[in-house]
């Protein structure tokens, strides 16, 4: 009895330092469990900022990778464009570029000359059989920080022997204020959208008849051109030529005034989303002497009226868009064919769409006409009007494998003569070193 109320006396004298040593044990657990969930919450910050920037590297690397590769483009295409008279540093001095073209083609009977007009320049479906296209040399760089300079030389075989001309030979202002640029030298006239074209770039095998009837293929200017870029919510562009050269169907001369003028205007914008278009207005006079083999001497005024519009899907662009694209052409020449007093009118239009269904591939159809009213005085000769209307309808098929190459399959039904042919032909285009992007 006295052994368990001594048990219980000990007991109850012991309690209260068993309580307190509980409740440092139960704090000291508590603080530790903070110091545990600190740590843990440290841990996990330092891990999430330790993502964030691995992700931000990431990032930047992406940028810095597509900056270089956008910076390498940019050093091997640079180019001028010549409509606004813009330019980009260019690392190479000069850029220097070429592009090689070739045909296969089946030609009936083909014609050299149209019914009706006086013949210019090279013209008319060729032969058949393969023949290796005209090569262009381009080279290209900025002079200075005011101006521009580009030389296109062109190679091509005449009858066996290897001929060497200078296409294009210009020098372009780069800092004039107001949207001024001037160019001087020899260049594609701004006469007529697909004028300022290499051909190369267009999307048919052959120049539209109206070109070849009116222009001889296209109209080289050796003189000054003169553009100014009206600020305005829409493009809108005024600009004159004058021509010294021979450029057909303007005719050198030796006398210190030119003997060709041209104005021109060009206007354009946006429509929504993917739509884009461009029309234009351009009237060039002639003063021609001893022009052609059978001689006219006079006035030539020729108006060109031209529209293009564009469409491609905001996403997408690569895989599909449509281009509609079409020129009407009126002209009026006045004075002497062959000692006959000459007074003639003559007219001609095309229409064109080229639609890319596929990321490499497009399809594209053109109708081509022209038309003239010369008189009964020239029968039997080049002016003679012709019984008809001469017009061409063609059908095309290319594949670009890339932005530098392009195979491309025609196919003509050509009523330029007072018969119908068929005219088929295979065309490759490749393009080596620097070579920049085409104007609108």
């Amino acid at each position: 009895m006295k052994f368990a109320q001594s048990v219980a006396l000990l007991a109850v004298s012991l309690s209260p330092a068993v309580a307190v040593n509980a409740q440092q044990a139960g704090d000291a657990l508590a603080e530790l469990r903070q110091e545990v969930a600190e740590l843990r919450s440290d841990y996990e910050n330092r891990l999430r900022e330790l993502e964030e920037r691995l992700a931000r590297a990431e990032t930047l690397a992406g940028v810095a990778s597509r900056d270089a590769g956008e910076a390498i483009e940019l050093a091997e295409q640079t180019a001028i464009d010549q409509n606004s008279g813009s330019s980009a540093a260019n690392t190479f001095n000069p850029a220097i570029g070429a592009v090689l073209g070739g045909s296969y083609a089946k030609v009936d009977n083909g014609w050299e000359q149209i019914p009706g007009f006086q013949s210019g320049g090279e013209i008319g479906p060729g032969g058949s059989g393969f023949s290796v296209g005209e090569a262009e040399v381009n080279l290209k760089a900025n002079v200075d920080d005011k101006f521009f300079g580009n030389l296109t030389v062109g190679i091509h075989e005449d009858e066996g022997e290897a001929e060497v001309g200078v296409e294009e030979a210009w020098l372009q202002s780069t800092r004039l204020p107001a949207g001024v640029s001037v160019t001087a030298g020899r260049f594609f006239s701004a006469t007529g959208y697909l004028n300022g074209f290499h051909f190369h770039a267009d999307d048919f095998v052959d120049r539209p008849l109206p070109y070849q009837a009116f222009l001889g293929g296209r109209y080289t200017v050796d003189g000054l051109q003169a553009r100014w870029i009206i600020p305005s919510k829409w493009l809108f562009e005024v600009g004159t030529e004058v021509n010294w050269g021979g450029g057909f169907p303007a005719t050198a001369n030796e006398r210190t005034s030119p003997g060709a003028w041209t104005f021109f205007t060009k206007t354009g914008g946006d429509i929504g989303n993917g739509h884009s278009w461009q029309a234009g207005l351009a009237h060039t006079r002639a003063d021609a002497s001893d022009r052609g083999a059978t001689a006219f001497s006079g006035m030539s005024d020729l108006s060109i009226a031209d529209f293009v519009w564009k469409w491609a899907p905001v996403s997408g662009a690569s895989a599909k868009s449509f281009k509609l694209q079409g020129e009407y052409f009126a002209r009026t020449e006045d004075g002497d064919f062959d000692d006959l007093p000459y007074n003639g009118e003559q007219a001609g239009w095309y229409l064109q769409g080229v639609y890319q269904f596929a990321r490499l591939w497009r399809v594209g159809v053109r109708h081509d006409a022209v038309d003239s009213d010369n008189g009964p005085l020239f029968i039997g000769t080049e002016l003679e009007d012709p019984d008809h209307s001469p017009y061409r309808n063609s059908v095309m098929l290319d594949w670009s494998p890339s932005e530098f190459s392009r195979l491309r399959m025609q196919y003509t039904r050509d009523r330029v003569l007072s018969y119908a042919e068929n005219q088929w032909y295979l065309q490759y285009i490749m393009s080596i070193g620097a070579h920049g992007a085409h104007q609108y």
